[in-house]
């Protein structure tokens, strides 16, 4: 700091690296954006700079509200917090027709990432997308239902969050597949349970910044394609794995999954729903903390956390898990935490516990590696009981703009 105030000769440089920037839409391949469909968009020009971590999703549509007279009133009807994520059960995204990264059932995904990850300005900005501070409610629609949105592909996986360059060539594909059903991103409130609704979508469009370079720029781009280069792209991927009904007992060991060591997991995020999925009387981006009072992740024959969380809901000894929710943010982004939950928001809409395991011993470095949870409880669970779990694990994708191959 003392060297910038006596630097008096600094010259002045200015950024001219980059001459354009600018968003281009593209539309779907078909205008079918009813349940079930999968809706393509491509982005099919080969020889262009793109920016795929700041584009977004633009959608328009109607929430439509059958049975009830009159307009859309928020005290019977309204959408759950990141509802528009809860309109696809997969979004997948392709370079040159292979998947780089996808994420499984995008609601529950952004909205406990959200959750972890967004401070109140952050929450603020992402009105646009359909979020809001806890305890306040979505008001997105007018009062014929209609609304339109804005999606940050960052806010939906992890290859658009972490790696954040530009991409040389190649051709570009978006695939979202629409949920079967809308009842996970709206919420029936009040007494009149006869009202049904569905959300109509009108259209859905990929915006992507196109970037052009300086001449220099552009030679050393040149250069670097020309020579054969290879390009590494290393970022978080988020898998989510579903329990979809949990045994009614207090103690249960759950085989997630096996994974490679390369997708080793860093953060193991685990939450609860109790008979709310498909069901558009509760609020779907909320989740339940079913008693929870101790839990395990084992990694091989590695176990995090080292200490039992005795955690007892029925006594409000819920601290230690807020904690270890508070801390996420220093410790995945390296920032200090804002978080967006307080204490008591945290019990009432998202007690979700967060196994930090991003510091691993060479133990674990086999070719594969097996996740497995236990879960403890104070009452057993109850009927309809969903567990998730959110693993953020390591990826690396290799990409040459020359040859078009991806790996």
């Amino acid at each position: 700091a003392m060297e910038e105030i006596l630097n008096v000769n600094a010259g002045v440089t200015f950024e001219e690296r980059i001459t354009d920037f600018e968003y281009h839409t593209h539309q779907p391949y078909t205008q079918s954006l009813n349940n079930s469909d999968e809706i393509i968009i491509a982005v099919q020009q080969q020889d262009i700079y793109t920016v795929p971590s700041k584009s977004f999703l633009y959608i328009q549509g109607q929430l439509v509200k059958e049975g009830g007279e009159g307009n859309i009133d928020f005290n019977e009807l309204r959408f759950v917090r990141n509802g528009f994520l809860f309109l696809f059960d997969e979004i997948k995204y392709q370079l040159n027709g292979v998947i780089i990264d996808h994420v499984r059932n995008p609601g529950v995904v952004g909205t406990l990432k959200g959750y972890l990850s967004y401070n109140t300005n952050k929450v603020k900005a992402l009105q646009m997308s359909g979020w809001e501070v806890p305890d306040t409610y979505v008001t997105m629609t007018d009062d014929n239902g209609n609304f339109d949105a804005c999606i940050p592909l960052d806010t939906v996986m992890g290859f658009f969050e972490d790696y954040n360059r530009i991409i040389l060539q190649g051709k570009h594909e978006l695939i979202l597949h629409r949920s079967r059903t809308d009842n996970d991103c709206i919420q029936i409130v009040g007494t009149n349970t006869s009202i049904n609704a569905t959300v109509s979508l009108k259209s859905v469009q990929w915006k992507i910044p196109y970037v052009k370079v300086s001449d220099e720029q552009r030679l050393k781009f040149l250069n670097f394609i020309n020579k054969g280069k290879t390009v590494h792209m290393a970022f978080r991927s988020w898998d989510l794995v579903e329990y979809p009904s949990l045994p009614a007992t207090k103690k249960h060991t759950w085989t997630v999954k096996t994974t490679t060591n390369l997708e080793k997991p860093r953060y193991v995020i685990i939450a609860f729903q109790t008979n709310r999925k498909n069901n558009n009387t509760t609020d779907n981006s909320h989740f339940d903390h079913c008693h929870i009072t101790n839990v395990k992740l084992h990694l091989n024959s590695e176990i995090y956390p080292y200490d039992d969380l005795n955690i007892d809901f029925s006594k409000n000894y819920f601290t230690v898990l807020y904690y270890m929710y508070q801390n996420f943010q220093h410790s995945y982004y390296g920032k200090q935490s804002e978080p967006i939950l307080s204490k008591q928001q945290f019990k009432n809409s998202a007690p979700i516990i967060v196994i930090d395991c991003s510091r691993q011993s060479e133990a674990i470095k086999s070719s594969s590696v097996d996740i497995r949870i236990e879960l403890e409880t104070t009452e057993a669970f109850k009927a309809n009981t969903t567990a998730y779990a959110l693993i953020l694990h390591d990826a690396l994708v290799e990409y040459n703009p020359l040859s078009g191959l991806v790996r």
